[in-house]
């Protein structure tokens, strides 16, 4: 990828994004941050996760691209997997989503490169999220995906520090209601 040559980046949460948007930054490059999380719930959960990147964006002077919340749209994707297991049938269409709609707007806008930071989670499976990411810009001539896992070369400790030092809202669920869940099924447990 040429520095110049500009990336949309899909975001989920500042918690995961924040070593990503760094990194991005000190490598010089050219990008937007996008985030289409209709995923996640509650609303209350949304909004506190759209604030929190907002915030980190402003105060480095980043591009925000902020599309609708639209969880009937979600459900009605996601229709008949709601049993699907946590990285499984679910996520895989649920990124698949985000990311054929985030290509689109690229497409659409003049960007020549998407990625995402849903990799990075330690909730997901960064193959599929790879995969998602490599189907949704092959719909679209022209545009490529930044290939790199963000997990590696310190990817992991770098968002643990820079989560910290902004002391960003951490959740506790990957973002949608049945990891939610999951997760509180789990805790009870």
């Amino acid at each position: 990828m040429n520095p110049i040559d500009p990336l949309l980046l899909h975001v989920c949460c500042a918690p995961c994004s924040g070593g990503v948007i760094e990194t991005l930054l000190e490598e010089n490059t050219i990008f937007t941050l996008y985030f289409y999380n209709p995923n996640i719930h509650p609303k209350s959960e949304y909004v506190s996760r759209k604030n929190e990147i907002i915030k980190f964006a402003k105060k480095l002077n980043i591009g925000f691209i902020d599309e609708d919340y639209a969880p009937a749209v979600w459900f009605e994707r996601i229709k008949n997997l709601e049993r699907e297991p946590e990285r499984g049938l679910r996520c895989q269409v649920c990124f698949d989503m985000r990311l054929e709609k985030a290509a689109k707007y690229a497409h659409e806008h003049g960007f020549k490169f998407l990625s995402t930071t849903n990799g990075i989670s330690r909730w997901k499976d960064a193959a599929q999220v790879r995969r998602a990411l490599i189907n949704a810009v092959s719909l679209y001539p022209g545009l490529s995906y930044l290939n790199r896992d963000w997990r590696k070369n310190n990817g992991i400790e770098k968002m643990s520090i820079v989560r910290k030092r902004e002391d960003f809202y951490q959740q506790t669920y990957c973002g949608c209601v049945y990891s939610m869940s999951i997760r509180n099924n789990k805790k009870a447990l």
